[in-house]
């Protein structure tokens, strides 16, 4: 029998490699192929993407076609790597030690490094591709692949490792979902990325940092003259008034404003047909979750709730547009002419209400005041203080300088924040 030509061994040897090649860049592309990607394109009819989810639903099968396929290869390089250096220097011992380095340097640039590099960097293009090819070779080797399988699912078993099924493996946490949705901002619009990434923190929120504290709600007195009472009721800008007598400590209702836009001008109007227009109050208690709490009001059809302590004291008011303002952003005012958004002066300063919730000046401004203790400005410095501190009083808290501008009774009235220096 002639023997075969050494071109057509080298030749031979370049397919082989070829052929390696190729099931490491399919190793890789695969198993590196965003499948929530492919599975968009395979729910638009998209071929490949359905071929290549088949594939990915059965991991073990689709692991095995290829590595079958790419262990055989090598071999069959490695083995006619030694054939070629018998031929070329004899039976020499440092031939065949040659010939070894050679084919490992050459399956591991050409075969090996390179198609992985190439899988991971395409790895989304190149699996619906693969789709295609991989789909008929594991049809072709199907039974080799279930053979071999056999032996690794019974390894498997014998350490007690259970494979996880394909379902399960592409299920993300909360945290896993809330980073993908981070390092997404550059494709999703920047509206749209704030909205999703306000969503995660719903649960982390509690009705205490988005309610309106309880010395800035607005109420409707009844132990004030009739006269004070309906004026109130015609210049009031909220549509929902909490109704007490004297104080909070007395509530006796809600009151729909709207409803009684009509008959304030009437002058049979009085404390009667005002009661007879009132809602049972709704509580909250303190430390609810704010997701929570959307579902609370949506399951008890309410909009407007107080916030109240273990003893029932309230602590504030709580609305659904507050909820909705927290993920969405501001888009309602309470009061025309308020300013609501906060922004560095040229000078590299800020005006702040002494109420202003920490959350909104740490999301404004840029800032990293703590979020565990008090809720505005105000409760961090009299907590730092202790007391209650002079006007023109200036502290650092938490690396950020603050001076105290004016202060009334027990609270702060509004600051200065000094814009930090950039580290």
């Amino acid at each position: 029998m002639d023997e075969v030509p050494l071109t057509a061994m080298l030749a031979a040897l370049v397919v082989l490699l070829a052929m390696s090649a190729f099931f490491s860049l399919s190793e890789t592309a695969m198993m590196a192929s965003n499948r929530f990607r492919l599975r968009h394109l395979a729910q638009s009819g998209h071929c490949g993407a359905e071929k290549a989810l088949a594939l990915l639903n059965q991991t073990d099968k689709m692991l095995g076609v290829i590595l079958l396929g790419n262990n055989l290869v090598n071999s069959a390089a490695a083995t006619l790597v030694s054939v070629i250096a018998i031929e070329l220097f004899g039976e020499e011992k440092w031939a065949l030690g040659v010939g070894t380095l050679a084919v490992t340097f050459a399956i591991l640039v050409f075969s090996e490094i390179t198609p992985k590099i190439i899988g991971a960097t395409y790895a989304d293009r190149l699996a619906v591709v693969l789709g295609h090819l991989l789909t008929p070779l594991l049809r072709l080797f199907y039974p080799a692949v279930w053979f071999i399988n056999l032996f690794a699912s019974a390894l498997l078993r014998l350490f007690r490792l259970a494979q996880t099924p394909a379902s399960e493996a592409t299920q993300l946490s909360p945290e896993e979902l809330r980073s993908l949705v981070l390092e997404s901002s550059h494709v999703i619009p920047k509206k749209h990325h704030a909205i999703l990434s306000s969503l995660f923190e719903l649960n982390n929120i509690t009705v205490e940092d988005v309610m309106t504290p309880r010395g800035n709600i607005e109420i409707l007195d009844l132990d004030l003259p009739w006269t004070e009472v309906r004026t109130q009721l015609a210049t009031s800008h909220h549509s929902r008034l909490p109704v007490c007598r004297e104080s909070l400590d007395q509530l006796v209702g809600i009151l729909p404003v709207r409803r009684l836009l009509a008959s304030i001008g009437d002058p049979e109007f009085d404390e009667a047909a005002l009661m007879s227009q009132l809602q049972p109050p709704y509580y909250i208690p303190a430390g609810t979750a704010i997701f929570s709490q959307l579902a609370f009001f949506q399951e008890n059809r309410q909009r407007v709730g107080f916030v109240v302590d273990e003893y029932g004291e309230i602590l504030g008011l709580l609305t659904l547009e507050d909820i909705i303002e927290e993920f969405v952003g501001d888009f309602t005012t309470s009061l025309p002419g308020l300013g609501h958004t906060l922004h560095w002066s040229p000078n590299g300063d800020a005006i702040v209400e002494g109420s202003r919730p920490l959350r909104e000046i740490n999301r404004m401004l840029g800032l990293d005041f703590p979020l565990e203790g008090p809720k505005t400005i105000n409760g961090l410095i009299l907590e730092h203080f202790q007391d209650i501190p002079e006007s023109g009083l200036s502290i650092k808290l938490n690396g950020v300088a603050v001076e105290v501008l004016q202060t009334q009774d027990r609270s702060v009235i509004t600051v200065r924040i000094y814009r930090p220096e950039p580290a």
